[in-house]
């Protein structure tokens, strides 16, 4: 079955692949606390999932995901590996170089981390202006957002919120046998920490919720996963079609 992974590639078969196609796909993720039912590298799980349905329509080739992330703000319950935002901006910088070295001109990030984002952002603002390369990104669980009000039953951080219904949906339907329904758990998050959102300010995960959920995880279904995950698909194809040559 033909692989647009990186990882699975031979030299021979990347060396070849890397001629019929100027684009790849670097999905990121971290391992973080994410509620009593799902897996902790639920990031990584989603973005490594979308960047194998966006290339199979796109010919990309996907880069080696990156697993772990500065989850710095979810260390209130056990289970979070993270590094520091020096490290990780030093690790993204090193392989986006790689990347374009390779000669591909197009860049599509695929983020399952929201903290991931601003860092590639700035390195990708530099590498636009020096190397004159094209890049986009994904900041899947808030681009969901955007795509999927008709979609889910909740509302706001209801359904978008950590672990909650949209997050659940996607992963009933991308990894199911890593979701475990009969944890999931409905959190309404105390009023006061969604306050002064015109003001960049910190409030731990523990002050949000006794579980690592934000939201209601418990009307999340496959179905409503499926349906994100296509629209989504779509959305970053018709991009990707539109704006770039593959």
């Amino acid at each position: 079955m033909k692989t647009y992974r990186i990882r699975e590639m031979s030299w021979v078969e990347f060396d070849q692949r890397r001629k019929e196609t100027k684009t790849v796909i670097i999905p990121t993720g971290a391992c973080e606390i994410y509620g009593p039912h799902l897996p902790m590298g639920s990031d990584g799980f989603a973005a490594e999932a979308v960047a194998e349905r966006v290339a199979e329509r796109t010919g990309a080739l996907i880069a080696p995901m990156t697993e772990i992330a500065d989850s710095g703000a979810l260390l209130d319950y056990p289970g979070t590996i993270t590094v520091s935002t020096p490290l990780y901006r030093m690790w993204m910088a090193e392989l986006i170089d790689n990347l374009i070295g390779y000669g591909f001109k197009n860049l599509l990030f695929i983020s399952g981390h929201a903290t991931n984002v601003g860092i590639i952002t700035s390195l990708m603002i530099e590498r636009q202006r020096t190397k004159g390369v094209n890049w986009a990104q994904i900041d899947w669980w808030r681009f969901t957002a955007e795509h999927g009000d008709d979609i889910f039953d909740c509302k706001g951080r209801m359904a978008h919120g950590h672990a909650s219904e949209c997050g659940t949906s996607v992963m009933l339907y991308l990894k199911p046998e890593l979701v475990h329904m009969e944890r999931a758990t409905c959190v309404a998050p105390p009023p006061e920490t969604a306050d002064y959102p015109d003001i960049i300010h910190f409030v731990p995960m523990a002050a949000k919720t006794p579980d690592a959920t934000v939201g209601d995880a418990t009307c999340g279904t496959r179905e409503k996963g499926e349906k994100i995950v296509s629209r989504c698909v779509d959305r970053i194809v018709e991009y990707m079609n539109a704006k770039w040559e593959l």
